[in-house]
């Protein structure tokens, strides 16, 4: 079994900031990659930035130069730090971590639950 469990998300007016964090928990052998997907009403599932476990990281054009993807390896945890926020930001937020459970096992994705982002303007 494996959990990803996030926290930071909230309200906050345009230009603010926001960290949502993501902790991975459970049967881990190695996490390869980790990062952050956003889902808007009526939009489909886009991905925001991710990390891997060697530090590369890959971002939206949309949030390049605002948000900073960073992780803590031996806490298995990612962290998204938003700055300038913007309305178009306003989404659901889900953490993924692409793992191995076993060492013999097979990669796969593994999603939380969401946190809700909203930025008023």
């Amino acid at each position: 079994q494996v959990q990803l469990v996030e926290s930071g998300g909230g309200l906050v007016q345009a230009g603010g900031s926001l960290r949502l964090s993501c902790a991975a928990s459970g049967t881990i052998f190695r996490i390869n990659s980790m990062g952050w997907y956003r889902q808007a009403p009526g939009k489909q599932r886009e991905l925001v930035a991710n990390i891997t476990s060697g530090g590369s990281t890959n971002y939206a054009d949309s949030v390049k130069g605002r948000f900073t993807i960073s992780r803590d390896n031996a806490k298995n945890t990612v962290y998204l730090q938003m700055n300038s926020l913007k309305p178009e930001d306003t989404a659901l937020y889900y953490c993924n971590a692409n793992l191995r459970r076993t060492v013999w096992g097979k990669n796969d994705d593994y999603w939380g639950q969401g946190t809700q982002v909203t930025v008023s303007s």
